[in-house]
């Protein structure tokens, strides 16, 4: 009997210092990422009212949460 295993790492990257509530700033995001291979996982909100973009290439993730804007 041949026995062996994988050991795959995922590389997951966080950033949230996007506004993503702005539409000219997602379109960037989805293009930038596009043309980088990346491919659109899934888009939520999260508990927070935030908006989630997650993209994913192999065994990496990376996920895009909006920045918290403040209006005076």
């Amino acid at each position: 009997m041949l026995s062996f295993s994988i050991d795959a790492n995922a590389d997951t990257i966080k950033n949230s210092n996007l506004n993503l509530n702005n539409p000219d700033v997602r379109k960037c995001l989805l293009d930038a990422t596009k043309s980088e291979g990346w491919k659109l996982a899934s888009v939520y909100m999260n508990s927070d009212d935030k908006l989630v973009y997650v993209f994913d290439k192999g065994n990496d993730t990376k996920i895009y949460t909006s920045k918290e804007v403040f209006s005076n």
